[in-house]
């Protein structure tokens, strides 16, 4: 029995450690292109450089690791629900970190373009396998911490990027190194591969024949009676991630566009600033989904990120005394959706579909922002390099959330189903 306890509590500190490392590099890749894509282009475009240009493939390299994020999403959670939480995590965290290291020898863009879709393929699958497998083995914790940890831990990421960054500078000469320290973690997803205990929900689901057969997690989510939860999911996931990726991410370039010639690590000091209040909010998320219930904080987050964002780029300027304490607050409130989503998603989808439920609505909603990032490159181009107009633009899709929410069940379990 001693024996027993003991490897029961090595088995959840595994888990806790994979998934919350896991998601905190996937953050890593997450924020690695829209920090460094202007820099590397500038190196792989050569005298062809061009702002508006740049733009462009800045817009492309988004869209390519959404597109790639939201089909892992749905690949990998599937391969959870079929082959175990545990597997698909570390399938997931292999292929993004493999991928992401290949990144220090392409030639140029287009091959970079093809990298940054397998990365998104492996960031995608991530979050689902990760966020189930937790939520499962630490089912007797306190969920809104562990949906905190989450939501945090991807931010953790983007912050550790931004203190990469500001000691040592991405330039032309050095982004090489960057993509492959950004790999290392490779090592890690080929220990979670060995030594991750599997979710006892999902063994005991198997073992009991309440799951479904191969290839059978889809049809089940998009046919009644959870079809309609599988569309409020697929909204209730969108609408923060085109939040972050239409319009947030669009501060970086503004920043260094503006700031970068008076001082060349202003973008990297507005990530830190960013990330540090976007590790806060997300831990914070949680919480607040269980303090003022579900429904009522999805609200409020939504109309806060809305205004802070609509603030920031109407009313401020990189290098202006404000503009990055305003940044630590729009990284603070938006985020909080993503420490909201792993407590949330998980109740309203059963074990025999979690993982692939979970993938399908973080995730599906990045086909969606792949479209509003290429839509956001067309109007800098139609604003002629106007980072702030298109951030002023592409923000108010945050205010979607308030009325999407009113269709949801409020949801207060504690136990998963």
């Amino acid at each position: 029995m001693m024996h027993e306890d003991t490897a029961q509590r090595t088995g959840k500190w595994l888990v806790l450690g994979a998934s919350v490392l896991g998601w905190l590099f996937a953050g890593v890749q997450l924020a690695l292109m829209p920090f460094a894509a202007l820099t590397i282009s500038k190196d792989l475009m050569g005298s062809s450089f061009t702002a508006a240009g740049a733009g462009s493939w800045f817009a492309a390299y988004s869209s390519i690791t959404m597109l790639g994020a939201a089909t892992g999403g749905i690949v990998f959670g599937s391969m959870g629900d079929r082959f175990g939480r545990a597997k698909g995590l570390a399938w997931s965290m292999i292929c993004f970190t493999l991928f992401g290291t290949l990144g220090y020898f392409v030639k140029s863009q287009e091959q970079l373009l093809f990298l940054r879709f397998m990365v998104g393929l492996g960031v995608g699958g991530t979050w689902p396998n990760g966020v189930s497998l937790l939520a499962e083995y630490w089912a007797q914790v306190s969920r809104p911490a562990l949906a905190g940890l989450m939501g945090a831990a991807a931010n953790l990421g983007i912050l550790l990027l931004a203190l990469l960054g500001k000691g040592y500078p991405v330039t032309p000469g050095t982004w090489r190194s960057v993509m492959l320290m950004t790999g290392s973690p490779l090592v890690l997803a080929l220990l979670a591969w060995w030594f991750v205990p599997e979710s006892p929900q999902w063994l005991k689901a198997r073992e009991e024949k309440k799951g479904p057969a191969p290839g059978m997690p889809l049809r089940e989510l998009f046919r009644p009676p959870l079809l309609r939860t599988t569309l409020l999911g697929i909204g209730l996931g969108a609408i923060p991630l085109l939040g972050a990726w239409a319009s947030s991410k669009w501060m970086l370039p503004w920043a260094d566009e503006i700031g970068g010639a008076v001082n060349p690590g202003y973008k990297a000091v507005t990530l830190l600033y960013w990330a540090t209040g976007a590790t806060l909010g997300g831990l914070l998320g949680g919480y607040a989904g269980k303090l003022l219930g579900r429904n009522r904080s999805y609200a409020l987050i939504s109309l806060c990120a809305c205004a802070m964002n609509l603030f920031i780029y109407t009313q401020l300027r990189p290098l202006e005394r404000v503009f990055l304490p305003a940044v630590f607050m729009q990284g603070a409130v938006s985020t909080m959706f993503f420490g909201w989503l792993p407590l949330y998603l998980p109740e309203i989808f059963p074990t025999r579909v979690r993982a692939t439920g979970m993938g399908i609505s973080y995730n599906s909603g990045r086909f969606l922002t792949a479209a509003g990032v290429m839509a956001a490159g067309l109007l800098i181009q139609w604003f002629h390099g106007d980072y702030a107009k298109v951030g002023a633009i592409t923000g108010l899709v945050y205010a979607l959330g308030v009325p999407l929410i009113r269709w949801t069940p409020e949801k207060d379990e504690k136990i998963l189903p």
